[in-house]
């Protein structure tokens, strides 16, 4: 079992300052069941745009792998070594999804719960954030946030971690940057694609305990 110390700092939140640049590995030929992963959502409420998947390295694509966590099934793992997220399951296999982290998150350790998770949720950068970025008092708490939609630094999806009876600050939620998954570029939180926050969003009930966590590079990607 991974070891779960105490959380070490609060988060500043979520915010949104990737920039789509040199792209890594990818693979170069069509592959139909990846196109269906991550193929446009036109159901959503507000309809999701398919992602060029060949564009992200192949270890950040949702996939089925041995559980390297040693946690009991239906644990959630954040691995801020690797930029995964695995979803334990039963028979010693694990539901791995790629992410990417704010580099406030590279200072939080520790054990918590999925209070609650939201669709299409509103974003409020907390007091502190918007201190530093003037920018964002539109979207403070004193105004009610930022509405819902694909501009949303939210996404379709987020998951609220809570560590003794407190709020973290510490989300997991979508993203349509699909280009910072594997990348340390924004403040506080976990994000993902959001096909596969959707996906998550759908396996994962309230008090899901959460572990986050530096795992040793896996053997095999």
């Amino acid at each position: 079992m991974i070891g779960a110390g105490t959380a070490v700092t609060t988060l500043a939140g979520c915010s949104t300052t990737a920039r789509e640049t040199v792209q890594p590995a990818a693979i170069p030929l069509e592959n139909p069941a990846l196109a269906s992963i991550y193929g446009p959502m036109p159901d959503e409420r507000f309809p999701l745009p398919a992602i060029p998947y060949q564009k992200i390295d192949r270890r950040y694509h949702r996939q089925l792998v041995s559980d390297p966590t040693g946690e009991r099934p239906g644990t959630l793992v954040v691995d801020t070594a690797n930029f995964f997220l695995y979803l334990t399951q039963e028979g010693g296999q694990a539901m791995r999804y790629g992410v990417g982290l704010g580099r406030q998150g590279f200072e939080w350790a520790g054990k918590g719960v999925i209070q609650y998770k939201r669709q299409w949720p509103r974003w409020t950068p907390p007091d502190e954030m918007v201190a530093r970025q003037p920018e964002l008092i539109p979207y403070s708490i004193a105004n009610g946030g930022m509405e819902p939609g694909l501009k949303n630094p939210l996404g379709a999806r987020a998951l609220y971690i809570f560590q003794n009876g407190e709020d973290t600050l510490y989300r997991i939620h979508g993203s349509p940057e699909w280009w910072s998954i594997g990348k340390a570029v924004s403040s506080g939180c976990v994000r993902m694609i959001n096909q596969d926050v959707v996906d998550l969003y759908s396996r994962v009930p309230d008090r899901t305990v959460v572990v986050v966590a530096s795992l040793p590079r896996p053997a095999a990607v």
